[in-house]
């Protein structure tokens, strides 16, 4: 966006009697030169390790800035809403690692289907708080909108939620855990290791904030049946150094 002949951005403030020039698609969603590791693309789909502090597509407060607009000139599309073209699951703001987008509406409706029958294979890391978690199990509970603050996300209501974890390695205080879902609610990862007392490490709202460091989770994995060619694909991204350097910090034998 320009204001006069200086570029500028959305939050700047008119004093009346501007010339405004803006580049805008149809939906109000624009592209912007924003780097995104590609890890795989064709004329239906891209998989990226999208960086954390990313948010995926635009919302209140975030109308640029966000993985929809780096995007948008690789040609993601498919779907009813404008503003998530190709958008067919999420990961949080600070969750860094895999995701799949859809370039067209046959690719983006194949992988809907294939995420609500569980078809889509997705494994994340997770640092977690606390000890004695078993090495392996299963959390089977509904995850939506808290009743009580609907900025959040709560177990026991709304739709089921399924998720699976295993312990890789154990140190004072935190453990290391590999986690699969079998569902994908928002912030079900970080909501189901809070319910069973184990938060997610650095998680501002179902744990406890550390100054210097983000949310210790990150999506690793991911395995699916390309929707149009019909050819398995399977994708690992490794773990970012910023995660890495916090795992060390509290336990030098962390796998990573």
């Amino acid at each position: 966006m320009r204001v006069g002949d200086t570029a500028s951005s959305p939050a700047h403030k008119m004093r009346g009697g501007e010339r405004v020039e803006a580049q805008v698609t149809e939906g109000g969603l624009e592209p912007e030169d924003i780097p995104v590791p590609l890890l795989f693309e064709d004329e239906h789909l891209l998989v990226v390790d999208k960086p954390a502090g990313l948010v995926v597509h635009p919302g209140a407060g975030n109308r640029l800035g966000t993985l929809a607009n780096a995007l948008l000139g690789k040609g993601i599309a498919g779907g009813e809403d404008p503003e998530r073209p190709g958008v067919v699951h999420r990961l949080d703001r600070d969750t860094s690692g895999l995701m799949v987008l859809a370039k067209s509406e046959e690719a983006y409706a194949g992988l809907v289907a294939a995420l609500s029958e569980r078809r889509v294979r997705r494994i994340y890391r997770a640092l977690v708080v606390g000890e004695g978690l078993p090495h392996a199990g299963t959390i089977d509970s509904p995850v939506g909108r808290d009743p009580a603050n609907p900025t959040l996300m709560a177990a026991g209501v709304g739709r089921p939620a399924v998720t699976h974890f295993e312990v890789m390695h154990e140190a004072t205080g935190h453990a290391m855990l590999r986690v699969r879902l079998e569902t994908g609610r928002t912030h079900q990862i970080r909501v189901h290791l809070s319910v069973i007392g184990h938060p997610v490490y650095a998680d501002p709202l179902y744990g406890e904030a550390v100054p210097g460091r983000r949310l210790w989770l990150h999506a690793e994995r991911l395995a699916f049946v390309h929707p149009v060619t019909g050819e398995a694909l399977e994708f690992e991204a490794s773990i970012p150094e910023d995660l890495r350097e916090a795992a060390r910090d509290l336990d030098p034998g962390f796998p990573i």
